[in-house]
């Protein structure tokens, strides 16, 4: 018999059921054919039961250095627990210490995003709101591309897993496997499109114009009155492809210039409704993680999601236009209002 070789699984699990039939150490040995050496440890450890966790005593912080440290999370929000008390120069806290002294005076949330904007781009969010103060923004079509891809974004896969349940599997591919370009405009309470750019085409000034020809041209702008295309406004972003020279006198020779193309401020996606409109069929498309595992369905669930969008929803979007107008003026006359309190003190 074996002195010195290890239980394998399958001999604990026997091990296990010989005890709870009542049998000795010594019988299960000979059951087994193994020395009563190697049985009689594993017996003994199963037996001990697990040792209870003795919770060593938290090193006292003063209020002093509670204060140091709360001025320091609010200077370094994004910091470790770790840089923070190095800051304070703090130093012998366990991370445990550390994580529940800032639970008490703080929370774990992500960055918010938003587009970086300096001085000029903010004067020139300013004189468009004043530009566009008294535009009807009903007779304005807000136009946008969106790519989506077959994996989603990746924080968006994750849910409430029960206890002793595994997690589900996803696929992972390099740049989400692939994805599908999106155009489509909103105006008043109706959705223009969408249309899908063709797979492989990088939308330079003579591919977007084409594409605007194809889908929106043909397939909806020629259908309308004159008295709808003589007071609709088209908006479009600062894309390179959407403002190049070449662009800008295709669309003149459609009859969408001067008054009727809309300037746009640069870095600007918070002032365009269509944003909006993408978060609400992404939200769709991905719900509960979904994957996709060709181009074609998730174009096919783009499009059932874009219908589902009725036109009160959209109204919304375009009505909010005033709003986004006057939060960026009245930005404007906060920071006026500071820089006269500054001189005055």
């Amino acid at each position: 018999m074996g002195q010195k070789k290890d239980l394998t699984g399958s001999e604990r699990s026997k091990i296990v059921r010989y005890l709870a039939e009542g049998c000795s150490s010594l019988k299960i040995a000979k059951l087994l054919k193994r020395d009563h050496r190697t049985i009689k440890p594993f017996i003994q450890n199963s037996q001990q039961g697990r040792k209870k966790r003795v919770d060593k005593p938290r090193r006292k912080i003063t209020a002093h250095e509670l204060r140091k440290v709360k001025r320091a999370a609010a200077k370094m929000p994004l910091a470790t627990s770790l840089a923070i008390f190095q800051s304070c120069n703090i130093t012998g806290v366990p991370k445990s210490t550390r994580c529940a002294i800032l639970r008490d005076m703080a929370k774990v949330r992500k960055a918010e995003r938003r587009p970086p904007l300096n001085k000029t781009h903010k004067l020139k969010r300013q004189d468009w709101a004043k530009k566009y103060l008294k535009t009807d923004f009903s007779k304005v079509l807000w136009t946008d591309e969106m790519r989506v891809s077959l994996d989603g974004p990746d924080g968006w896969a994750r849910g409430w897993i029960g206890k002793g349940q595994r997690a589900p599997v996803r696929l992972r591919r390099q740049q989400g496997g692939g994805g599908v370009l999106v155009w489509a405009g909103i105006i008043k309470d109706e959705l223009v499109g969408p249309f899908r750019v063709e797979d492989g085409v990088k939308l330079n000034s003579q591919s977007y114009c084409q594409f605007l020809e194809d889908t929106f041209f043909k397939q909806w702008y020629r259908k309308k009155s004159a008295s709808f295309k003589k007071n609709m406004m088209f908006m479009q972003d600062n894309a390179p492809s959407h403002a190049s020279k070449y662009s800008t006198a295709w669309l003149a020779r459609k009859g969408i210039k001067e008054e009727k193309l809309m300037t746009w401020p640069p870095c600007s996606p918070d002032l365009n409704p269509i944003e909006n409109l993408w978060s609400i069929i992404k939200c769709e498309i991905y719900k509960e993680g979904k994957q996709y595992t060709s181009l074609n369905s998730v174009w096919e669930a783009v499009v059932a999601a874009a219908r589902n969008v009725d036109g009160e929803q959209i109204k919304t979007l375009t009505e909010s236009m005033d709003g986004r107008l006057l939060s960026s003026l009245q930005r404007k006359v906060a920071i006026l209002v500071a820089d006269l309190f500054l001189y005055c003190f």
